[in-house]
């Protein structure tokens, strides 16, 4: 899987009366089999409140990679592929509890993933050969 662009974002109220802007929007672009390929995560915008249970993260942004400033947000949908490489065949999934939030992040190896970012800042792509690489293995 050749992963080509993550980012995240607040959503904004479209109307007076909606509640988008509760919510962040967290995508990856990646190409599998020659076709590319979209998934968003909507999840409840509180939760980049509460970063530090989920990770080892106090603050925006979590690190730097070249020149970006990544985000807490920019880093939801590219865990949740990585802990769940099924989500490679759904284009969207909502999250609004904690527990299922949290699980995304269980056992992720946070420091590897600056690696992602800074291959998409310099080469543009960065090809996942397998998502365990990201998850820390029992001992």
């Amino acid at each position: 899987m050749l992963i080509k662009h993550c980012r995240g974002y607040e959503l904004e109220k479209e109307k007076p009366n909606t509640s988008e802007d509760f919510f962040n929007r967290s995508e990856i672009v990646f190409e599998e089999d020659g076709q590319e390929k979209t998934f968003h995560v909507l999840y409840v915008r509180y939760f980049d409140e509460s970063m530090n249970e989920f990770t080892p993260y106090d603050q925006d942004p979590v690190f730097t990679a070249g020149s970006r400033e990544v985000q807490f947000k920019d880093l939801v949908a590219l865990s949740c592929l990585l802990k769940n490489p099924g989500f490679r065949h759904r284009k969207r999934i909502y999250l609004n509890s904690r527990a299922d939030f949290a699980s995304y992040f269980q056992d992720l190896d946070f420091s590897k993933l600056p690696s992602i970012f800074e291959a998409l800042e310099n080469k543009k792509s960065y090809d996942l050969r397998s998502p365990l690489d990201f998850i820390v293995q029992p001992q």
